[in-house]
């Protein structure tokens, strides 16, 4: 069964991007760079490959399906490119944009929760959460796991990485890795009760 994974950068005091939607405060060193490019290749927009020297086909390595809120693509139309992961089935749920005049991406305007079921029992790849925080929160139940780069800088302010009901949802380390700036990755995976 597909699984769906929280894959998302924050400050570290829990924010996925500042005011406006701003996300250049993150410093990204080269070598995380390049493990994205070698690890997770399709979390880099199909417009932006190219001036990160990796082609536009690059094959996906996790995920082959995505689904991101209003606020995570709205940076993508505000330069006019209405589908930014093109090389991915692509997910926008939104109860106010009322329309995308893009066939390759579907704009979901209801409970995204039947949808994450019905994608997870699917063929295919795993499914890609790339935000925003309210959308993360509505799907808290759903998460099957969570990649977390922490980036080593406080934003104060901002979007949350979830922003819900307080719902304690445990989570267990399996992996990390840290990076030159001091940026780090953890990998975490479900509780499972009992």
């Amino acid at each position: 069964m597909r699984k769906l994974i929280y894959f998302v950068g924050m400050s570290l005091d829990g924010y996925i991007a500042g005011p406006g939607d701003d996300i250049s405060f993150y410093p990204v060193g080269n070598d995380m760079l390049d493990w994205i490019k070698a690890d997770y290749p399709e979390t880099l927009p199909t417009h932006v490959r190219p001036h990160l020297g990796l082609a536009v086909d690059a094959p996906n390595q996790q995920f082959d399906t995505l689904m991101m809120g209003r606020g995570t693509y709205a940076p993508a139309q505000a330069i006019g490119v209405t589908s930014p992961y093109a090389h991915m089935r692509q997910y926008i749920v939104s109860s106010s944009l009322g329309r995308i005049d893009d066939p390759t991406v579907e704009l979901v305007d209801g409970d995204p929760v039947g949808l994450v079921r019905r994608l997870k029992r699917e063929d295919g790849m795993d499914i890609w959460l790339a935000g925003g925080g309210k959308l993360a929160a509505h799907l808290l139940g759903e998460i099957d796991e969570l990649v977390i780069k922490s980036y080593p800088v406080v934003a104060a302010t901002g979007t949350p990485a979830f922003a819900g009901e307080f719902t304690p949802t445990l989570f267990t380390p399996t992996k990390r890795t840290e990076f030159h700036n001091g940026t780090q990755v953890t990998w975490l995976t479900r509780k499972l009760d009992g």
